[in-house]
């Protein structure tokens, strides 16, 4: 198993925390972040971007992590925030409550991508964080775990959208049940594939381009 190395250089005796999130991509559901205080006494084996490990891993590791970290929270943007503020602004907003969570308040945060939220303590962007960072490692994993529960109850509250497999994302078998289906409430209204299910085209304004990351792979 590849171990994160620490590569971002900060000021000795600082307490950290790293935030990620999961759920920017797909058609529905909240976008679901965490942030993680890790602590260097208690190290955790085998932490590293959730996309590279295994459900079963990221499974065995989510109550590694809150068991060990000096603190950790997940928080969340729900549909409506997203469909409201646009999807990059309802992360920002989520990844600002999960800081704002933590019973331990961080000397500076970590956050992975190139932009951070508006923070009362210093932040930094660290791009590809979640494979450079333990800290944010770690939350990528606990928002990555978090997210894909919800999803699989939400695949027995709306059956026939196949939510348990592909977790929200816009694959064919998603968008073509979304079109023999129809949209449920978790959709976002806001996001183009369910706007045109909905005949709302033209009378929704289009997000801001971070929405192309609707048709990314299904990676985070």
């Amino acid at each position: 198993m590849n171990q994160v190395i620490m590569e971002w250089v900060l000021p000795e005796g600082e307490l950290v925390a790293g935030v990620d999130e999961v759920g920017r991509g797909p058609l529905c559901g909240a976008v679901v972040t965490a942030a993680v205080i890790l602590d260097p006494l208690r190290p955790i084996e085998g932490l590293n971007d959730s996309k590279k490990l295994t459900e079963a891993r990221r499974e065995e590791l989510f109550p590694i992590i809150q068991e060990r970290a000096i603190a950790w929270c997940i928080a969340r943007a729900e549909v409506e925030e997203i469909d409201q503020l646009n999807i990059l602004h309802a992360t920002m907003l989520a990844m600002q409550r999960a800081v704002a969570g933590l019973s331990v308040r961080p000397d500076r945060v970590l956050v992975d991508g190139n932009r951070c939220p508006v923070l009362p303590m210093p932040s930094e962007p660290v791009i590809k964080g979640d494979a450079r960072v333990p800290a944010i490692a770690a939350a990528s994993i606990l928002a990555k775990v978090a997210r894909d529960r919800e999803m699989c109850e939400l695949d027995m509250m709306y059956p026939g959208y196949g939510f348990s497999s592909h977790k929200g994302y816009a694959t064919p078998f998603h968008l073509q049940a979304l079109s023999e289906l129809g949209a449920t409430s978790i959709h976002r209204r806001s996001f183009a594939p369910v706007r045109q299910v909905l005949g709302l085209d033209g009378l929704i304004a289009e997000p801001d381009d971070d929405e192309v990351l609707v048709k990314a792979s299904l990676l985070d």
